[in-house]
């Protein structure tokens, strides 16, 4: 099962400034997200840059094993993905933190696809990037339906298990608003509030048994 991260790019203004939360807090809570994914033994997905995403899988490849995916927009000829290499070739302890990469095409299609080339979503703060590339992702979801990952074959959201988004209350105020929440269950995705590292491992371990069930 492949878990794709989304969150905050910009780590200290979203949880000094904005959540007032500590950063001994902070690391704790990513040491235990970290161990909760290593144990689930899920593939992570993730863009390459700045943020609490990348955090996390480093924390994830320094302990584990898992094996994690880089999405860039290798096409891109417009930006380019210039910054994006200092984290490409990023090692820890050794070892490259990204093990395989998917080309996403041009910036346009990374934002709208990232969360897409997840079965689960773990959304990890509401920032303008993520909350963009959340509703983007639901949106296409249910125009293609099934036939999503004909925009890109590593495209796995909603092929074994219905395309579902975890989100991480600790990192977040609130809720997402009542609209956007029954566009989401509309489009048949799924939504559940994740309190703690517990709930985080329970709901995985739930989605990954319904994997299995379904590929039986």
């Amino acid at each position: 099962m492949r878990v794709s991260l989304i969150g905050p790019g910009n780590v200290e203004y979203h949880f000094k400034e904005l959540l007032r939360m500590s950063e001994d807090r902070l690391i704790k809570h990513i040491e235990s997200i970290a161990d909760v994914l290593i144990k689930s033994k899920v593939e992570l997905v993730l863009l390459p840059d700045y943020g609490l995403s990348l955090d996390i899988a480093k924390k994830v490849k320094e302990n584990g094993d898992n094996k994690i995916i880089a999405t860039i927009p290798l096409d891109d000829k417009e930006l380019g993905y210039e910054h994006l290499k200092q984290f490409i070739d990023l090692k820890v302890g050794g070892k490259n933190l990204f093990d395989a990469q998917i080309n996403t095409g041009n910036w346009y299609k990374q934002d709208m696809t990232k969360c897409l080339f997840g079965d689960v979503i773990l959304f990890l703060g509401f920032s303008l990037g993520s909350m963009g590339e959340l509703v983007y992702a639901f949106y296409l979801y249910k125009i293609l339906g099934k036939y999503v990952n004909k925009i890109n074959s590593e495209i796995v959201a909603g092929q074994t298990i219905p395309f579902t988004v975890l989100i991480y209350k600790p990192f977040v105020k609130g809720k997402l608003n009542f609209e956007i929440e029954e566009y989401i269950n509309k489009a048949g995705g799924q939504i559940y509030y994740i309190r703690n590292a517990k709930e985080l491992k329970e709901k995985l371990q739930e989605s990954d048994n319904r994997n299995i069930y379904k590929s039986l």
